[in-house]
């Protein structure tokens, strides 16, 4: 993670602190009636009750967020492909409110979605088996797995899953962020131990809460962090009683949504099997994204699925559908089957979801008959390359490892997040901007994720409108580019031959 210079913190700080001068000014106002106050107010009989929200977190949302709202949630009417259409909306009272136009802005290049092997698509004949299973199957179970909602189709499901990972079972589930927190729950609790990655996703924070079990945190993909944590574990046990932990869990994701980057699986083995720990990979990001035939993290590092305990994936990003899927040892699946929140209390996944989950593993692992799955990964790899080298090229800070699709590009000052979003709007480019509190204050960015969908010319398109956008704007801080011009060898290692 390339640092930015000195002088680009202390101008994010500044840009914040006048923001925030000023939001303090403008509410001052608001209270005296100066300003028109356009957010709701409490009434009079409840001025005495405790605030339902924390009181920063409102004028966060006041003074600074509303400023760039207009970046987010913008209303999509087409299929989220590589390119999609946009609904367009303007605001008359500086993003309080929008109203739509009635217009419609075409073909955007869409550099936001997880469409990482290019599945959620309109294809007639590619999408032919799961009309069938709508028209079969209905768009619901109404149903709980457990009482009337497990049907032949999620049987189907789950057998291929276990096959395309390598592992002895698995089991599905209808909403990926639910994977996560409503299974491990059913796996630890109190008397237990979590080795959490600080930078993790919110369903695995969620889910580790949920537990009961204490929680630790380690620094990112930092393994002697994790080691400390294992060795104290060890040595000193549960505080006061000092009693052996019942179970250690590692959490770890293979690619990280905000940072790109990969996680350090080899090392994390070795290290779960030193100190007896059990390790629960969250694939949501790699599954079909990394590996030589997309399956996953533990592919592409030529490792064996059963030095993973607990493998976890999501079919939201690579496969265009929705739900995940906790796959292992059939000991693993089958308690999950009757101790896991969702297969008691959610509803089932429905079967046109299921049967394009199908559609799509029956096309990576090649039992469609057509080599088009691989193609997919293939292209993915070749993408995500070159669109990271031509941005180390132009000068670009970027984090997260050279194969990951994920794309995260520092923009650091909070005035550039909103004028980087609407200005690659105007050149028909969709984009994601993140900023504070969803990243640290001193690292807003722009995330692109790359698409096997996405074309050389789309790419090209997009890299173009950064290069004079990032000139326009002052963004490329890198004090490391890379040069666009082949290396060379130094002419005093030339050896001539007689």
């Amino acid at each position: 993670f390339e640092q930015a210079p000195m002088y680009v913190a202390v101008l994010t700080f500044l840009g914040f602190g006048v923001g925030t001068i000023f939001g303090y000014l403008r509410d001052f106002m608001r209270a005296w009636g100066l300003e028109k106050r356009n957010v709701a107010a409490e009434r009079e009989q409840q001025k005495d009750f405790v605030p339902l929200y924390q009181d920063f977190e409102n004028f966060y949302t006041r003074n600074l967020y509303m400023r760039i709202r207009d970046n987010w949630n913008r209303p999509i009417c087409s299929v989220p492909g590589p390119q999609f259409d946009l609904m367009e909306r303007v605001t008359d009272d500086y993003n309080w409110t929008f109203r739509f136009t009635g217009r419609t802005i075409k073909n955007v290049i869409n550099m936001g979605s997880y469409n990482y092997l290019g599945f959620a698509e309109t294809d007639v004949n590619a999408l032919k088996t799961v009309t069938i299973e709508l028209q079969k199957y209905g768009t619901g179970i109404c149903s709980t797995r457990q009482e009337m909602g497990s049907l032949d189709k999620h049987v189907e499901l789950e057998k291929l899953v276990a096959k395309f990972l390598g592992v002895e079972d698995a089991m599905v589930f209808g909403m990926g962020f639910a994977t996560n927190s409503m299974n491990i729950p059913a796996l630890v609790g109190k008397g237990c131990l979590i080795l959490s990655d600080e930078l993790n996703h919110t369903s695995l924070v969620l889910g580790a809460r949920l537990s009961g079990a204490t929680i630790r945190i380690f620094k990112h993909n930092n393994m002697q962090s994790l080691e400390k944590l294992l060795r104290d574990a060890i040595i000193y046990g549960q505080p006061r009683s000092h009693r052996a932990w019942r179970k250690i869990l590692i959490l770890v994701e293979g690619i990280y949504s905000m940072e790109g980057s990969i996680v350090r699986l080899p090392e994390i083995v070795s290290l779960k099997k030193k100190y007896k720990a059990y390790l629960y990979l969250d694939e949501a990001h790699s599954i079909g994204a990394v590996g030589a035939t997309g399956r996953g993290v533990v592919e592409y590092f030529g490792m064996s699925p059963d030095d993973v305990d607990v493998l976890m994936g999501t079919f939201t990003k690579s496969f265009g559908a929705a739900g995940g899927y906790i796959a292992g040892k059939k000991d693993l699946v089958d308690f999950l089957r009757t101790h896991s929140h969702s297969a008691v209390y959610a509803t089932s996944m429905c079967p046109p979801v299921a049967e394009q989950i199908i559609r799509a593993m029956k096309c990576l692992m090649g039992l469609d008959g057509t080599t088009q799955g691989l193609q997919r990964v293939c292209q993915l790899g070749k993408n995500t390359r070159y669109f990271r080298q031509r941005l180390h090229e132009m000068g670009f800070i970027i984090y997260g490892n050279d194969d990951s699709p994920v794309v995260p590009l520092l923009l650091y000052m909070p005035g550039k997040i909103g004028a980087f979003a609407r200005r690659m709007l105007e050149k028909n480019i969709g984009v994601v901007v993140v900023g504070f509190p969803a990243t640290p204050i001193t690292e807003s960015r722009a995330r692109f994720c790359v698409s096997a969908a996405h074309t050389r010319e789309m790419l090209d398109t997009v890299l173009n409108a950064l290069d004079e956008l990032g000139d326009f704007l002052h963004l490329k801080y890198s004090r490391y580019s890379k040069s666009s011009h082949p290396e060379l060898y130094e002419e005093t290692r030339l050896e001539l031959e007689d």
